[in-house]
C-alpha cells in the first residue's frame, strides 16, 4: 500500500506533535499522525474512518470480523455478537480517548475531533488526524496558532476535554449500539471506563500515574452527563499495609462469557479480597 501521507510527518510547529511523538514513545502500539486540510486521511487495506464505523453498514462490519476472528482463534469458542461488538468498541474508543487526553495531560491542548476528522489501522496501530480547531488556556505559546481557541482556566479545559470526547464518541457509539444490546447509560459507561483507564495506564507509563489520577478525578469528580460516573479510584489496604488503587468500572467488558474465571481486577463482579491477592501477587 502506498502510504505517503504517513510517510510525511506532522510539521515540528503542529501544538500536537510533541505529544503525539511521547504517546508514542512509552506506547509503541499506537502511532498517529496528522494531516492537514490540503491532505487526505489514509485509505486503504485495514484503514477505516471514524465516521464509516458511526454510519455502521459494511465497514463496521468488515471492522468487527477481526474482532469475530481474533475470539474464535484465541479462546476456541464464537464469541456472542454483542461480545464481539463489545471487544471492538474497546479497541476503537480506548485509543482515540488518548487523542484528546494525553495533549491535555502533557501540554494542556485540547483537539477537536469530529468523526470525519479520523482514521484507524488496528492492525499497524496506527490512527491519523486532522486537527482544525483546538482549545488551550491565555497563557499557552500555541494561542495564536491557526485554530485555537483560548477558553478562560483549567475547569474550561475540562469541559472542553469532556465535549471533545462526547463528541467524537456519541455518533460512534450509535453505531455500535444495534450489534451491542445495551442502553445509552451502559455505552457512556464504556466511554467513561475508555476516558479514565486510558489516561491512568497511561500516566504510569509517563512515569506521573498519581497526577493522572487526579486529573482523571477533576475531569470526571461524578456523572456528568452524557458520562455514566466519576472516575472513581478507591484504596485498597495490601497485608503488609500497603496501599493498592483500584476503581469500579461503569461497563462490563463482557470477557466473562469467554472466561467466566478470569474476571478484570476493577470489574464490579471482582470482590475486594481478590483485588487485594491479584494485586498483590504482581508487585
Amino acid at each position: 500500500m502506498a502510504v505517503p501521507t504517513l510517510a510525511r510527518a506532522a510539521s515540528d510547529v503542529s501544538p500536537f506533535h510533541t505529544a503525539y511523538a511521547r504517546l508514542t514513545e512509552v506506547f509503541p502500539s499506537l502511532g498517529v499522525t496528522e494531516t492537514t486540510a490540503r491532505q487526505p486521511l489514509p485509505e486503504g487495506p485495514g484503514w477505516v474512518r471514524a465516521s464509516a464505523l458511526a454510519a455502521g453498514g459494511e465497514a463496521l462490519e468488515t471492522f468487527l470480523a477481526w474482532d469475530e476472528e481474533q475470539i474464535l482463534r484465541d479462546y476456541g469458542q464464537p464469541g456472542r455478537p454483542d461480545v464481539i461488538a463489545s471487544f471492538g468498541l474497546h479497541r476503537y474508543a480506548w485509543p482515540v480517548c488518548l487523542l484528546i487526553t494525553i495533549p491535555w495531560f502533557l501540554h494542556r491542548r485540547v483537539p477537536r475531533l469530529p468523526v470525519e476528522s479520523v482514521a484507524f489501522q488496528r492492525s499497524l496501530g496506527r490512527m491519523a488526524v486532522r486537527i482544525e480547531e483546538f482549545a488551550c488556556l491565555p497563557d499557552d505559546p500555541a494561542a495564536a496558532a491557526p485554530g485555537a481557541r483560548v477558553v478562560r482556566d483549567e475547569e474550561a479545559l475540562r469541559a472542553e476535554v469532556r465535549d471533545a470526547v462526547a463528541e467524537h464518541l456519541a455518533p460512534v457509539l450509535e453505531g455500535f449500539r444495534p450489534r451491542m444490546r445495551r442502553g445509552a447509560r451502559a455505552l457512556w459507561g464504556m466511554a467513561t471506563d475508555e476516558v479514565t483507564e486510558g489516561l491512568w495506564y497511561l500516566g504510569h507509563l509517563l512515569g506521573e500515574e498519581p497526577r493522572a489520577m487526579a486529573e482523571a478525578e477533576a475531569l470526571l469528580p461524578g456523572s456528568l452527563k452524557p458520562f455514566a460516573q466519576g472516575a472513581g479510584f478507591r484504596r485498597l489496604t495490601a497485608p503488609d499495609g500497603a496501599e493498592l488503587t483500584t476503581r469500579d468500572r461503569a461497563s462490563c467488558c463482557l470477557f466473562y462469557t469467554l472466561r467466566p474465571e478470569d474476571t478484570c481486577v476493577t470489574c464490579p463482579r471482582t470482590c475486594d479480597a481478590e483485588r487485594i491477592e491479584r494485586m498483590t501477587a504482581l508487585r
